[in-house]
C-alpha cells in the first residue's frame, strides 16, 4: 500500500489556503490513505460502502475475507449470493459484487488503458457496470488510481463535514459550497479525505 506522491505538496498548499484544513491536517498529522493497488478489491470494497458506514463496510468486508479463501474475482465470482449475503451484503450488493468479478474474469475492463483517460471519462466508463454509480466511480479515481483533484458532492460524510466545520453544523447553500471547495482545487481528493477522518475514528479507506 502506497501513498500518493503528491500528498505532503497537497498538504502544504491546502493548509496555506484553508483555515480549518489547517487545523485537521496537524490534528492528523502524519496519516495518508495508501493505494491497495488492486482494482477489482478497491471497486468490491466501494460497492459494499454504499450508504453504510465506514465501521459497518469495514465489518463485511472482514467477513467476506475470513469467509472466502481470497477476495479475488475468481473467489468472489464462484462464491454464491448466498454465501455472500451471510457475511452481511444485501442480496443487491452480493448480486453487483458477482457482476463486477465476472467482468475481471472476462477481460471486460481494460484497467491497463484507465491511466489514459480523465477523471469524467473514467467515471463514464466505470458507471456503465451494474452497481457502480457516480460515487463508487469517484472511490475508485480516489484510492486506486489517487487522482488528486475528486470532489464526490454527493458524499453524505462530506457533506456533514462540511456543515461542521464551516457552518456550525447548518446547512451551506450550493454556492457557498461552490466558493469553499474552488480553493481546494487541484487538491480536492486531499482536502475530502482530511474532512471525512475528521468524523470518523477509522481512515477511510478502499
Amino acid at each position: 500500500m502506497t501513498i500518493p506522491q503528491y500528498w505532503q505538496q497537497a498538504v502544504r498548499e491546502l493548509a496555506r489556503s484553508d483555515a480549518v484544513l489547517k487545523r485537521l491536517i496537524r490534528q492528523y498529522r502524519g496519516l495518508a490513505p495508501r493505494s491497495r493497488g488492486d482494482a477489482f478489491m478497491t471497486l468490491a470494497r466501494a460497492i459494499v460502502g454504499q450508504q453504510i458506514s465506514v465501521k459497518a463496510a469495514d465489518s463485511v468486508w472482514q467477513r467476506l475475507a475470513t469467509t472466502l479463501d481470497t477476495l479475488s474475482p475468481h473467489a468472489v465470482g464462484a462464491a454464491s449470493v448466498e454465501r455472500l449475503r451471510s457475511c452481511g451484503l444485501s442480496a443487491r450488493k452480493a448480486d453487483y459484487v458477482r457482476d463486477l468479478a465476472a467482468h475481471f474474469i472476462d477481460g471486460g475492463l481494460a484497467t491497463a488503458r484507465w491511466e489514459q483517460f480523465d477523471d469524467e471519462a473514467l467515471i463514464a466508463r466505470l458507471v456503465e457496470i451494474r452497481g457502480i454509480g457516480r460515487w463508487t466511480a469517484e472511490m475508485f479515481l480516489m484510492f486506486h488510481l489517487a487522482r488528486p483533484d475528486v470532489l464526490p458532492l454527493d458524499d453524505l460524510g462530506l457533506q456533514r463535514a462540511l456543515r461542521l466545520h464551516y457552518n456550525n453544523g447548518c446547512p451551506l447553500s450550493p454556492r457557498r459550497v461552490r466558493t469553499i471547495t474552488r480553493q481546494w482545487q487541484p487538491w480536492r481528493s486531499v482536502a475530502t479525505w482530511y474532512l471525512w477522518r475528521s468524523l470518523d475514528p477509522l481512515p477511510v479507506d478502499y
